[in-house]
C-alpha cells in the first residue's frame, strides 16, 4: 500500500541499513569513513503528484500499489509531504468539490512547494480549460495565496507564473533559487541545504577553475562558486538554463558563465574534437580547470565524460545512484583516490539514496 511504510519510529534504523549497504559495496575503493546525513522523518518532501479519483460526488487524492496499479488508494493526508503540502490538500479539495468547473474532469494535481512557503499547484485535466475555468481558478488562487497552472492537451495556461522562490539556508547565508514548474529540483529541500553545505565546506581548499556538468536550475552553482576563480557550468535544458541565469543574478554571483551544452558536448570541445556555436565568446584555453563537479542522471556518466573526468584534480560526484556511481569508480579509481565519502538521505523509507564523493588525483 502506497505510503504503508513510512513509520518515523523506524527511520533510524533504515537509515542504517542503507549507510551499511553503501559501505559493502564501496569497500574496494578503500573510502574513508562515511559522512551521513539525515532527513527529517516527516515532512520533508517539497514535491507531490496525485491522481484525482472521482465516485459519484466524492472526488479524493489518489495513488497507486506497485502490485495493483488500477486500484485507486485514497490520499487524505501526505506524512511525507511539507506541512505546507497537507494543509493545501485539504483546502484545495474542500474548494475543487463545490465548484463543477474546477471538478469536471480534473485528472490529476501537482503540488511544488518550499520551505519559504511559496506553492505553485498545477491542476491536469482531460477537457479544454475556458475562460469560466481561468476565472474560477484565479478566484481558487487568490483566495489560498497560491500560484496555479492550468494545463491540459494541447494547453497550458499559467495564471500568475510559473515558478516559485526558494530560499535556502547554507552555512548561515541565505540564497534565493527560482523553481520552475517541471523542472527538475531536489525533492527535499532540506536535506539540500546539507548537500550544499557539505560541497561548499569540501571544496574550500580547491583553486583554479570549475567545471560543472549538468548543472540544472545552479543549485551546487550558486553555492559554491565563490571557492573557485571562474565556472563554466553547463546544462541540456533550455528552461534550467535560463532558470540557472536568472539565479546567479540574484544571488550577485558574477563569475560563471553558463552553456547549453550536454556533457559529451562540452568534452568534445574540451578535447579539442570540435567547435560548437554555443561555445562563441567563451575561450576555454582560458579556463584553468582543476576541478569538475557532476550530477549525472540515474545512468552516470558517459564513457567520453569519465575518461574527461579522469584528467582533473578534483572531482566532485554528486549521485542519485549508488550502483552507476559504483560502475563508474571502476574507472576513476584508476586515477584518483576518495577523500571524501558522504550519504544523504533524500528519499527516506525507499531504497534510494544519494551520494557524495570528493576525488583527490593520485
Amino acid at each position: 500500500m502506497p505510503l504503508s511504510n513510512v513509520n518515523p519510529n523506524l527511520y533510524s534504523q533504515q537509515l542504517e541499513t542503507k549507510a551499511d549497504r553503501i559501505k559493502t559495496q564501496f569497500v574496494e575503493f578503500n573510502p574513508p569513513a562515511l559522512e551521513i546525513f539525515d532527513s527529517p522523518p516527516l515532512h520533508f518532501r517539497a514535491r507531490a503528484e496525485f491522481r484525482i479519483w472521482h465516485q459519484g460526488d466524492e472526488s479524493f487524492y489518489a495513488m497507486f500499489a506497485k502490485d495493483n496499479p488500477k486500484q485507486p488508494v485514497r490520499i487524505d493526508t501526505f506524512p511525507i509531504g511539507l506541512e505546507l503540502i497537507n494543509q493545501l490538500m485539504k483546502a484545495l479539495m474542500v474548494e475543487i468539490k463545490d465548484d463543477e468547473c474546477l471538478r469536471h474532469k480534473l485528472f490529476q494535481i501537482e503540488f511544488l512547494t518550499t520551505l519559504s512557503g511559496e506553492a505553485l499547484i498545477t491542476l491536469v485535466y482531460h477537457k479544454a480549460l475556458n475562460e469560466e475555468w481561468q476565472e474560477k481558478a484565479r478566484t481558487l488562487a487568490q483566495q489560498l495565496n497560491i500560484h496555479i497552472i492550468g494545463r491540459s492537451k494541447k494547453q497550458k495556461i499559467v495564471l500568475s507564473q510559473d515558478y516559485v522562490e526558494e530560499i535556502l539556508i547554507v552555512n548561515g547565508k541565505e540564497y534565493s533559487f527560482q523553481q520552475i514548474e517541471n523542472s527538475f529540483t531536489q525533492p527535499n529541500a532540506i536535506v539540500n541545504q546539507k548537500m550544499l553545505g557539505w560541497a561548499l565546506e569540501k571544496s574550500q581548499q580547491f583553486d583554479g577553475d570549475l567545471l560543472e556538468l549538468y548543472c540544472g536550475n545552479g543549485n551546487f552553482t550558486t553555492v559554491v562558486a565563490e571557492n573557485f576563480e571562474r565556472v563554466l557550468a553547463t546544462e541540456i535544458s533550455k528552461t534550467s538554463v535560463k532558470s540557472a541565469k536568472h539565479n546567479f543574478d540574484n544571488n550577485t554571483v558574477s563569475n560563471v558563465e553558463v552553456v547549453r551544452m550536454s556533457s559529451e558536448e562540452i568534452s568534445s570541445a574540451i578535447a579539442g574534437e570540435r567547435d560548437f556555436r554555443r561555445l562563441q565568446g567563451i575561450n576555454l584555453k582560458d579556463y584553468q580547470f582543476s576541478t569538475i563537479l557532476v550530477d549525472p542522471p540515474r545512468a552516470g556518466l558517459d564513457p567520453h565524460t569519465e575518461s574527461m573526468a579522469g584528467q582533473f584534480n578534483n572531482i566532485i560526484y554528486i549521485s542519485c545512484n549508488p550502483d552507476t556511481l559504483y560502475n563508474n569508480m571502476k574507472q576513476l579509481s584508476q586515477t584518483h583516490r576518495i577523500e571524501h565519502f558522504a550519504i544523504f538521505d533524500q528519499f527516506p523509507y525507499t531504497d534510494h539514496i544519494e551520494c557524495g564523493v570528493i576525488l583527490k588525483k593520485n
